[in-house]
């Protein structure tokens, strides 16, 4: 939403908003361009006051309409995370006054099945309904834009959709349960992208959908460990090493599906090296609009590249991530480091020390080893000495 790697702010949604105020959003980049702004879904960017809030009939500052949308419907955080209620903008719509209980799948570990932990949870609030109700209130934002704006083209939108699934708790309706023979979690996905199709399916129903960039993407992996992919034959992150929160690539790396008619090249593909941060600057590319020097700091536009897949200009060499365990690799071109010996998140194990001789950090050539199998740190001297430099280059101010 900032344009801006998330190791750069110390704030934590637990107690604050991790958008500081006055930071430029997507969202109020594209307020300024004249657009109505919504988001609906999880927003897990914390508020003011945190899980601290006691009463909930006041207004709940620093949230979503604050951070350059119009409208919010939708969840504090991730379905797994309490307080449970729905928030209207930034009202609370039923209070958390009861309690939810530990919930948990047999058979799967503490974070995977339909998990949620306890906490307060408002007395109306179905788990089960949270992601049809999410598909709900985006269609009927789209519905209602096209009947406000018949006539009127100067009123472009966007909508922000941050899906609640397929992140725990895994909740397959039942239209979907035993269908994906990959487990609860194959259900749910299966749902999810029947979710996204009727979501699009509005936009063809409104007969916008050729006029309307879309796009569909990941923050993250999967939560899926050895013992699943030898149960269920099944291996959500292939050829990947590791999953969900690692700073191997099943951590963060993720596919993107860009749709737009007569302008991104149907049925072509790309393996130029993209972040979610590139989509302030992409978008300002679009739109015309300018950003503010201090907007979007690690943003870097690559409209180019999504109208011409096929170009050999990259727009982004260089990327930092950062693991659940707060590690921090970096890619340059094809060569990844990692500044230690692990997975650095929930893969085990996280942090090892090195053993007879080996290097005691992990430099991979992403180009002929995306597995992240061998690791040359120890053969690629020169390599390693250069991305050290750029990694102090690019993480070395954390900003607020």
């Amino acid at each position: 939403l900032t344009g801006r790697y998330p190791f750069r702010s110390n704030r934590s949604e637990r107690t604050e908003s991790r958008i500081e105020p006055g930071r430029l959003t997507l969202g109020g980049f594209l307020q300024k361009q004249g657009y109505r702004t919504a988001c609906v879904g999880k927003w897990h960017q914390g508020f003011e006051g945190g899980k601290s809030r006691k009463n909930y009939s006041l207004a709940i500052p620093q949230g979503p309409i604050s951070r350059g949308f119009d409208r919010f419907y939708g969840i504090p955080a991730s379905l797994d995370i309490p307080p449970y209620y729905w928030i209207r903008d930034d009202r609370c719509v039923t209070p958390p006054t009861a309690m939810a209980r530990d919930n948990f799948s047999p058979g799967w570990t503490k974070i995977q099945g339909a998990f949620w932990r306890a906490g307060p949870v408002a007395p109306d609030f179905q788990f089960e309904q949270v992601l049809p109700t999410v598909q709900q209130q985006a269609i009927g934002f789209i519905d209602r834009w096209a009947d406000d704006s018949r006539g009127d083209s100067k009123t472009p939108f966007f909508l922000y959709v941050p899906l609640p699934a397929p992140h725990t708790p895994w909740l397959p309706s039942k239209k979907f349960r035993g269908k994906s023979g990959a487990s609860m979690y194959g259900d749910f996905a299966m749902m999810v992208d029947a979710t996204v199709g009727a979501i699009v399916g509005a936009l063809k129903n409104q007969k916008i959908s050729q006029q309307t960039l879309v796009v569909f993407t990941s923050d993250n992996g999967p939560v899926w460990y050895p013992a699943d992919t030898k149960r269920l034959k099944h291996n959500s992150v292939w050829p990947l090493r590791g999953m969900k929160g690692d700073a191997w690539e099943a951590g963060h790396r993720m596919p993107m599906v860009v749709r737009w008619p007569g302008h991104i090249p149907e049925g072509t593909t790309s393996d130029h090296l993209w972040c979610h941060t590139d989509f302030l600057a992409t978008v300002s590319q679009i739109t015309g609009g300018r950003l503010p020097r201090d907007a979007g700091e690690d943003s870097v536009g690559q409209w180019n590249v999504w109208r011409n897949p096929a170009t050999t200009d990259p727009a982004r060499r260089t990327l930092v991530t950062r693991s659940s365990g707060r590690v921090l690799a970096v890619r340059d071109g094809k060569w990844k480091y990692i500044p230690q010996l692990g997975s650095g998140g929930f893969s085990k194990p996280r942090r090892r020390k090195s053993r007879d001789g080996e290097p005691s950090v992990q430099l991979y050539d992403l180009s002929n080893d995306i597995g992240e199998r061998k690791n040359l740190a120890g053969d690629r001297l020169d390599v390693l000495k250069r991305i050290r430099i750029v990694a102090r280059r690019l993480t070395g101010a954390t900003g607020p």
